[in-house]
């Protein structure tokens, strides 16, 4: 008997409620879109019109929507990414894809019985919705805690794995919190500096790096290296495709861009990277991140990546700037360790030629207290 289209179900929950909600949906055989509980009303409607679910659950309670859409079988979840457009589109995720996704993420970290998830990300976001199904997956529910809390992270005693951006892992490391009695910590969801990484495993932290996003139903290559079934390659200019039984199943009501990204069964990432000399996956920023600077291309996360290694510098960021001469200019924003001993731009020119290219090194040094605009990896 062929599979029937199910409903979508519009969650506007947190924590404990919308696990409920999405084990209930499931169980009745209809598929889930959690939406950010505090999304305002004004970015709520249009959104609902364009994703078209049948019903829309709240604190408040269920509302019935006018001309629903249903979900081709099999999906599970249409989860909101914004990408790097800012536009919001619906990543359709079937309950295959999850399954495979948390197959192969368990088994390269050894999870099964006795094992328990600690899940302080959003659920309306991949990171949290995949702790769901590998919890399911090895038999133990996880421990929920609706919003991040380093007191709430220090005090957990009920579970031994846990997923982190990179802001919370700084956070914890920040507050001296005893990170090496987890048996995994899993970061993700931003770029995660050489030195945060190397400063957490120095203080026993078992970190193990992740790359994905919501089409491939979260992380799938870990420390550099693909899962199981995962397909890399690199195409022109080191854009990334991954191939996998954890592929989205498209965008909905976006075929045209379902199309585009999804080629000869591979996913066309926004991403590049290259290969490191052990065979492990480097991944250098987005493409429309790039620098070109008198012909040569800059990444900014690999210069800005490298300046923070320089034991006088706090953090760093680095941005290009128009230059008549070059077309851009490579600028290096710098927090120093010590406000009144700053490294000088040569010091610091030299530090990036060293490792990379020379094209690399910038041409201005900006000496800031911190750096502008919100925490990386948040």
């Amino acid at each position: 008997m062929a599979e029937t289209p199910g409903r979508l179900i519009a969650l506007r929950l947190e924590g404990e409620p919308l696990a409920e909600a999405i084990a209930e949906a499931w169980g009745g055989g209809d598929a889930v879109l959690p939406l950010p509980p505090a999304l305002p009303e004004e970015t709520l409607r249009p959104l609902l019109a364009e994703m078209r679910p049948a019903d829309l659950v709240s604190a408040e309670g269920r509302l019935t929507l006018p001309d629903p859409e249903p979900v081709d079988p099999g999906v599970a979840a249409v989860m909101l990414t914004s990408g790097s457009t800012g536009a919001p589109k619906g990543v359709e995720l079937t309950h295959a894809a999850l399954r495979e996704s948390a197959e192969m993420v368990s088994a390269r970290l050894g999870a099964g019985p006795g094992d328990r998830w600690l899940l302080c990300v959003p659920l309306h976001h991949i990171a949290g919705l995949s702790i769901l199904v590998r919890s399911a997956l090895i038999g133990g529910g996880p421990v929920i805690h609706p919003r991040f809390g380093v007191a709430g992270v220090a005090g957990e005693r009920g579970a031994n794995l846990v997923s982190l951006v990179p802001t919370m892992l700084a956070r914890l490391l920040d507050a001296g919190v005893d990170l090496s009695r987890w048996r995994r910590v899993l970061v993700g969801g931003g770029a995660l500096r050489p030195d945060l990484l190397e400063r957490a495993r120095a203080a026993g932290a078992p970190v193990v790096t992740t790359y994905g996003m919501t089409e491939t139903c979260g992380g799938c290559v870990l420390d550099g290296r693909p899962l199981e079934r995962v397909e890399l390659a690199l195409g022109q200019g080191g854009v990334i495709a991954i191939g996998g039984p954890m592929l989205m199943e498209g965008y909905r009501a976006r075929p045209e861009l379902t199309a585009s990204t999804l080629r000869d069964g591979r996913l066309q990432t926004a991403d590049v990277g290259r290969w490191a000399a052990d065979g492990r996956l480097e991944v250098l920023g987005r493409v429309d991140d790039v620098i070109v600077t008198g012909g040569e291309k800059v990444w900014p996360v690999a210069v800005a990546a490298r300046l923070s290694e320089h034991p006088l510098v706090a953090d760093a960021a680095v941005m290009g700037e128009p230059d008549p001469e070059w077309g851009q200019r490579v600028v290096a924003l710098v927090v120093p360790t010590d406000p009144g001993a700053p490294p000088s731009s040569g010091e610091l020119r030299a530090w990036v030629a060293a490792r990379l290219e020379s094209h690399n090194a910038p041409r201005a040094v900006v000496i800031l207290p911190h750096l502008p605009g919100p925490a990386s990896g948040g």
